[in-house]
């Protein structure tokens, strides 16, 4: 995954260059990134078969750009790169991994502390040496000592959507294998979980006298900096990447009973255990078993029906009644990765995405959408170059353009006017509604202000919700895995408002933030509160996080009915006026 690695290395540099109060370049380094970090091609492919002029050709990648990633590609350093860490020798990452905290105060924490990394900020927060800087105070001191708590507690966890593209990688690279006959992965990443420890990938062979071939193989995989063990059917190695992976070679007969077992979660496989053994069965990773008869252990669901249950999916698989509910045959049709119909999410160059209106169009044409919901940031976020009302007004103009060319041509995928407007402390909307008024939907969110108490933030969310122009409230919760928690809301109080309001709460499929989590989304359907899926694009590439909105919804027990953007167009504007 070279792409990742240069688009990291790409963000860091920006943040180095934004330290010196460089103009301009960092944003170049942050765009060329993010059209890194989304590219489908690995960039060493296309520099082989298209030289440099291909690399030119990704968006934001000019020529000076193209010649590190060539740079990175010969020898694995880009010189610019080692030449800024030696001029300020801090570990970037980790610093500006604690929230609140930017390049510029990582500069300043250096400059004034010595501070090289979370070892040393923690020391000198915990002694109270951080109060007394320039622009920092007891506040800020306070605030950094809570992050870096949270940062403890998530240690040694990977995002679903960091860790997924990897094991999708792995999976392709033993899939070309001929020997492979079945694959899959298995724990917490099949069970779709919003952050991974470690991965486990289970195979079965068309001859299993090749299992010693398909092992080395593995074990040999690019990025492979340790190997843990390596056995006749067992292998165990890290990547550079910091996870590890365990690949399991398997009879065919045992492949499905394998596959519970080791999906999990131990939860649910305790109370497996416990349903067969009041039916005098016997239940492990190597079959269901009457005595010394398997009866069941080729495939998931001939397990599960033998103990007299419907097939559980595997995001269910938590001990959260599913179980109970397999028993009665009674469970939901969660939705499925195919059911979604469009995105209403999506930022485009306007407010400074990478795409055009147009771009977004054909992208979603191609995916298969009905529709597709441009949502620019409004005006409060100027960081984020939010519209005001005259700028939202013109790209409406721009969309409505696009819309009559798009029909002219009998292309069927609507393009819908749409804001990302921002809640205010106050709970009031930085837009008039006047400007409202004219979109086809309006998403309103919290983007300042994260550390209100519980009574004045459920307040805040509840007035938002109250505008009759305010349609959808995104990240209902505001949480950044890994980076921040939740804030203090009352769920139950915004729930009953939302249903009231008529008042869509997103899932937001974001990687970093997969908010609602499958707990709120299991309580918004109780309370009949509608929902809808999201990705939050800034680039096209970004579209793609429309699976990990998914299987946090079918965490959640979601049916088509509950998530607005499974349903036709027509059906899904009515709602939302």
């Amino acid at each position: 995954m070279l792409n990742q690695e240069i688009a990291k290395i790409f963000y860091e540099i920006a943040q180095y260059l934004e330290m010196q109060d460089v103009a301009f370049k960092p944003q170049a380094y942050e765009k060329a990134a993010l059209s890194l970090e989304t590219l489908a091609q690995d960039v060493n492919e296309i520099y082989k078969k298209q030289g440099i002029e291909g690399l030119k050709e990704i968006p934001g990648i000019g020529q000076s750009m193209a010649e590190k990633i060539v740079e990175y590609i010969k020898t694995g350093k880009i010189k610019e790169y080692q030449e800024l860490k030696k001029k300020m020798p801090v570990n970037i990452e980790e610093l500006t991994s604690v929230e609140g905290i930017g390049p510029k105060m990582v500069r300043d924490l250096y400059k004034y502390l010595k501070i090289k990394n979370l070892k040393d900020l923690e020391r000198a927060a915990k002694s109270g040496k951080i109060r007394n800087l320039p622009r920092f105070g007891l506040k800020t001191e306070q605030n950094i000592l809570e992050s870096i708590e949270f940062l403890k507690r998530s240690k040694g966890r990977f995002l679903l959507g960091e860790i997924l593209p990897y094991v999708y990688a792995i999976i392709n690279q033993l899939k070309n294998l001929k020997s492979i006959k079945q694959i899959s992965e298995a724990g917490s990443v099949r069970r779709r979980k919003e952050t991974i420890g470690d991965v486990d990938i289970l195979v079965t062979l068309k001859n299993k006298t090749d299992a010693e071939k398909v092992i080395d193989f593995f074990v040999k995989l690019p990025g492979v900096v340790k190997i843990w063990g390596k056995g006749p059917t067992k292998a165990s190695i890290r990547l550079k990447e910091g996870f590890d992976v365990d690949l399991r070679v398997l009879p065919e007969s045992q492949f499905g009973s394998a596959l519970q077992y080791f999906t999990g979660s131990k939860e649910h496989n305790i109370i497996l255990r416990k349903i067969a053994m009041d039916k005098d069965l016997k239940l492990n990773e190597y079959g269901l078993f009457r005595g010394s008869k398997m009866i069941a252990g080729r495939t998931e669901k001939e397990v599960y029906e033998a103990l007299g249950m419907s097939y559980i999916e595997p995001e269910l698989r938590e001990n959260q009644g599913e179980i109970e509910a397999g028993l009665k045959h009674q469970l939901p049709k969660i939705i499925g990765y195919d059911d979604i119909l469009g995105d209403l999410h999506v930022h485009c160059h306007w407010d400074g995405g990478a795409n055009s209106i147009e771009e977004i169009a054909q992208a979603a044409i191609k995916i298969g959408y009905q529709y597709i919901g441009i949502a620019d940031h409004t005006k409060f976020l100027r960081i984020e170059h939010g519209l005001d009302e005259k700028q939202l007004e013109q790209r409406n103009k721009k969309i409505d353009r696009i819309n009559v060319k798009c029909q002219r041509s009998n292309v069927k995928c609507r393009i819908l006017k749409g804001c990302e407007a921002n809640i205010l402390a106050d709970g009031s909307i930085d837009i008039k509604d006047e400007a409202l008024k004219k979109m086809d939907f309006v998403i309103a969110g919290i983007h300042s202000n994260f550390k209100m108490s519980k009574e004045k933030m459920t307040e805040r969310i509840i007035k938002a919700m109250k505008n009759p122009h305010v349609d959808i409230i995104s990240h209902p919760t505001g949480r950044i895995l890994k980076h921040r928690d939740e804030y203090e809301i009352d769920f139950d109080k915004i729930l009953r408002v939302a249903k009231e309001t008529n008042t869509i709460l997103e899932i937001n499929a974001y990687p970093e933030r997969l908010d609602l989590n499958d707990q709120n989304i299991r309580k918004a359907k109780a309370a009949g509160v509608k929902m809808v899926i999201n990705t939050d694009s800034h680039h096209i590439d970004q579209l793609r996080f429309m699976e990990f909105g998914i299987a946090q919804a079918r965490r959640g027990w979601a049916e088509k009915k509950d998530i607005i953007n499974c349903w036709p167009l027509e059906k899904m504007l009515k709602i939302l006026k």
